[in-house]
C-alpha cells in the first residue's frame, strides 16, 4: 500500500466515528428500545452458548449414572446368583412348572435380585447409549421401588406395636415347625446362639415340638436343640448335637448348668428396639441414593432432549443455520463493520471484502 493511502476503517476511526463492531456484539441489543434479552440476536447467541454446554453436562451425568448403576447391577446379579445357587442346592428348582412356587427365602432373594438387576441394567445402557426410552424405563422402575419402600415403611410404623406384641407367638410357631424347614431351623439356631436364650418365653416352650416333647417316642424326647446349650462346642471344633439330650426332664437347678433357661422373646425385642434406628438410617440412605439416581436420570433425559433439539434446529451442530433464528446472518460483513449496504450473496461462504482504494486500478 502506498504512502498516504489509508484503509476505510482507519479513516473512520481517525474521523472520530466509532466502529459498529466496537459498539455492538451478538450478545447485545442491535435494535434501539429493546432490552438485550428481548433481542432475537441476543437470544440466538445465548441459546447457542447453552447448547455448547450441554454435551459436557450430559457427559458428567452419564458418567455418574452409569457408574452407580453398574455397581448396583453387580450387587444385584450377585444376589441373584446366590439365590439361584441356594434354590439349586435345596432342590427347589426341580419342581414342575405347574406346581406352586416354593416358600423359600431364597426365592425372595432371586426375585429381588432380578428386579434390581433389570432396572440397573436399563439405567446403565440408557446412560451409555444416550437412549431416552431406557432412561425413562429406569426412572419408572426406581419410582416404583420408592413407592413400594414407602408403603412398607408406613406399614411397619403403623403396625410396630402389634409386631412387638406378637413376637413371642411367632417364635412359638417357629419352634413348632423347627424340623419342617431347614431355613427356619437355621434362623432359630442363630437367634438362640447369638442371644444365648432358649425357647420363646422359657426353655419349656420346646415341649410344643413333637420331636422334643417328653411324650414323644423318638430319641429326641425331653431334649433340646444344641443351640440352647451353655457350651454347645464343649471345647471341640464343632457343635455337639447331643449336649441338650434329656434337658427338659431335669429340674431348673440342674438344667441351668447345661442349657439357657431364659426365653428369646424379651432379649430379641430389646435387640430390635436398640437397632431400629440403625435399620432406619440404612433405609433412609437407600431411599436417598435412589432419589439421587432418579434426579440424575431426569436431568440426563432433559439434557439429551435439549441437545437433540438444538441439533435438529441446525443451531451450532454443523447444519445450515436458520436465518430467522440467527438474524445476524442476514447482514453482510460490510454491514456489520462499516454500515454500508452491499449486495447479498447466496450461501454461507465468506463474503468478499471491498477492494482497497489503492488497488482499484489493478
Amino acid at each position: 500500500m502506498e504512502e498516504g493511502e489509508r484503509s476505510p476503517l482507519l479513516s473512520q476511526e481517525a474521523g472520530g466515528q466509532e466502529s459498529p463492531l466496537a459498539g455492538s456484539s451478538s450478545l447485545t441489543s442491535s435494535r434501539p428500545g429493546l432490552a438485550p434479552w428481548e433481542d432475537p440476536a441476543w437470544r440466538a447467541g445465548f441459546g447457542g452458548f447453552l447448547a455448547c454446554l450441554l454435551p459436557s453436562e450430559s457427559s458428567c451425568l452419564k458418567c455418574l449414572l452409569f457408574l452407580s448403576n453398574f455397581l448396583f447391577s453387580l450387587l444385584s446379579l450377585l444376589a441373584l446368583a446366590i439365590g439361584l445357587w441356594g434354590l439349586a442346592v435345596k432342590g427347589s428348582l426341580g419342581s414342575s412348572w405347574g406346581s406352586p412356587l416354593p416358600a423359600d427365602p431364597m426365592l425372595g432373594l432371586v426375585l429381588g435380585g432380578l428386579a434390581v438387576s433389570v432396572v440397573s441394567l436399563a439405567g446403565c445402557l440408557g446412560a451409555l447409549c444416550e437412549n431416552t426410552f431406557l432412561l425413562r424405563c429406569f426412572s419408572g422402575g426406581v419410582l416404583a421401588f420408592l413407592v413400594l419402600e414407602a408403603v412398607v415403611g408406613a406399614l411397619v410404623v403403623a403396625l410396630w406395636g402389634q409386631l412387638q406384641d406378637g413376637l413371642e407367638h411367632v417364635l412359638r410357631l417357629a419352634i413348632t415347625h423347627y424340623q419342617d424347614n431347614p431355613d427356619l431351623c437355621f434362623l432359630i439356631d442363630q437367634v438362640q446362639l447369638g442371644l444365648q436364650c432358649c425357647g420363646a418365653a422359657s426353655y419349656q416352650d420346646w415341649q410344643r415340638n413333637l420331636y422334643f416333647n417328653c411324650s414323644s417316642p423318638g430319641v429326641q424326647a425331653c431334649s433340646l436343640p444344641a443351640s440352647c446349650c451353655v457350651d454347645p462346642w464343649e471345647g471341640g471344633a464343632s457343635v455337639n448335637d447331643q449336649c441338650g439330650f434329656g434337658a427338659l426332664g431335669l429340674d431348673e437347678d440342674a438344667a441351668q448348668r447345661v442349657v439357657h433357661l431364659e426365653g428369646c422373646g424379651p432379649p430379641l425385642l430389646q435387640w430390635l428396639r436398640s437397632n431400629i434406628r440403625t435399620v432406619g438410617c440404612y433405609a433412609i440412605v437407600a431411599v436417598l441414593v435412589q432419589g439421587v439416581e432418579l434426579l440424575l436420570a431426569i436431568q440426563l433425559v432433559r439434557a439429551l432432549t435439549v441437545h437433540k433439539g438444538a441439533e435438529g434446529s441446525g443451531g451450532l451442530s454443523g447444519g445450515t443455520p436458520d436465518p430467522v433464528s440467527h438474524p445476524l446472518l442476514n447482514r453482510s460483513w460490510s454491514d456489520q463493520l462499516g454500515g454500508q449496504k452491499t449486495p447479498k450473496r447466496c450461501g454461507l461462504g465468506p463474503q468478499a471484502s471491498p477492494p482497497l482504494p489503492g488497488h482499484m486500478s489493478e
